[in-house]
């Protein structure tokens, strides 16, 4: 039964907008712009977060322009890794982008974040390599700007109706027409639904806000920024994960994102434990030792170019007391 505060989804004519260009139709899906906007977002975020370190303004570009299209990639792969049934079954069109089904055909819908995460990282791995930046360096300045973007990405389900969680009475539940193919059998037209986009969107948005809020407190360099994002976005997406009604890939009578969900979060507690004990000083720049870049500013500790006012990056601790030596070894300063 609709509930006064229930949120209802938008209207099917909000999906794509049609646009006529030199006699050739063209469809744009809301949720592409969805998450074209989070990926503005998260470049423009990390730009500012790296530039106040000290790295060369437009950089993230140059990594920007290897880690999106392999997330792409990389998000497609894993969906269609974890939901082989639908797209090799007898009779299925497996190969040929040209007829609907294929495993090409992304703009059908169908991408995994956690896939999207490990494609994007190889190559923000490789755009690093190519410019110098550290990889730690700049998955730290990402990981806020990450979970905005992922936030404004799931925008993107509301307009689709889909990915919604299991039925509930709560005032906000969310309204899902009964002719859903996902709005499961035997329930009543009305039936409200957990709205997992909105809090997942809610939950990514505080946790952007909390490595803000600690990197003003301790230190969040070489790698620990990064940790703390898989920490909280496995946590996060591990229960919402397991509310949604979608049908997905089990292992053990486990969905497999929720594995994937442990993964990150194991990955994030050892990636905090090595780091702090590997790095227990300040980050003496964003540049692997030999590439800085020569720009005026380049031979200013980055701790000292960020400003006090910058709502980003401000407070971040980890610079030296004066007369201090960062205890991170020369050898170990060169490591990405």
């Amino acid at each position: 039964m609709i509930a006064p505060l229930s949120i209802p989804s938008p209207d099917y004519d909000w999906q794509a907008w049609e646009l006529n260009l030199f006699g050739l139709q063209l469809n744009i899906n809301t949720y592409a712009l969805c998450i074209l906007l989070g990926i503005i977002l998260a470049v423009m975020i990390t730009s500012r977060r790296l530039t106040k370190r000290g790295a060369e303004p437009g950089i993230v570009l140059d990594i920007a322009l290897w880690a999106v299209p392999l997330g792409i990639i990389g998000a497609r792969i894993f969906h269609v890794l974890t939901h082989p049934d639908d797209y090799f079954y007898e009779g299925a069109n497996v190969w040929n982008p040209f007829e609907p089904g294929a495993v090409w055909n992304i703009w059908e819908g169908g991408n995994a974040i956690y896939g999207s995460l490990i494609g994007g990282a190889v190559g923000v791995w490789i755009g690093c390599r190519m410019t110098g930046i550290r990889f730690w360096s700049f998955a730290d300045a990402l990981a806020p700007g990450l979970l905005v973007a992922q936030a404004a990405g799931r925008l993107g389900n509301w307009f689709n109706h889909e990915l919604f969680g299991m039925p509930t009475d709560l005032p906000w539940g969310l309204e899902i027409e009964a002719t859903n193919p996902a709005f499961p059998a035997g329930l009543p037209e009305g039936t409200l639904f957990h709205p997992t986009f909105l809090y997942e969107i809610i939950w990514n948005l505080a946790g952007a806000a909390l490595i803000i809020l600690l990197e003003r407190r301790i230190n969040l360099r070489w790698g620990r920024a990064l940790a703390v994002y898989l920490i909280w976005y496995g946590t996060g997406r591990a229960f919402f994960e397991s509310i949604r009604v979608d049908p997905s890939e089990m292992f053990l009578g486990i969905r497999s994102n929720v594995w994937a969900s442990f993964a990150a979060i194991v990955l994030g507690i050892v990636i905090l434990v090595v780091q702090s004990r590997r790095h227990t000083g300040a980050e003496p720049s964003p540049y692997v030792a030999g590439r800085e870049w020569k720009g005026p500013d380049a031979g200013v500790d980055s701790d000292e170019t960020e400003s006090d006012s910058d709502s980003l990056d401000d407070g971040v601790e980890g610079e030296n007391t004066a007369g201090e030596t960062a205890a991170t070894s020369s050898s170990r300063s060169t490591s990405q």
